[in-house]
């Protein structure tokens, strides 16, 4: 029997790389630069989006099998990783 939460976080997965992929074939549709451009812009903000969601669904499973300590030492790394991709 699967964990809702792996389900929950592999869910999110999926419905991200069906997005990027319902994306890349709008782009072809579309077959022009500039909405081409538009379209993965807008996946810019997806991406983010759903790292956030999947890593706040795991650390909802974690946080009562980590200890204050080491929840700091994750929420800390999730941070920088934000930071790093939202800053350009």
């Amino acid at each position: 029997m699967l964990n809702k939460i792996v389900l929950s976080m592999a869910s999110l997965r999926l419905m991200s790389g069906t997005i990027e992929i319902c994306a890349a074939l709008l782009m072809l549709r579309l077959n022009q630069i500039d909405k081409a451009l538009v379209v993965n812009s807008s996946l810019a903000l997806v991406g983010p989006l759903i790292l956030i969601a999947t890593t706040t669904i795991g650390l909802v499973g974690l946080s009562d099998k980590l200890s204050p300590s080491k929840f700091v030492w994750v929420a800390a790394g999730v941070i920088c990783l934000m930071i790093g991709i939202l800053k350009k």
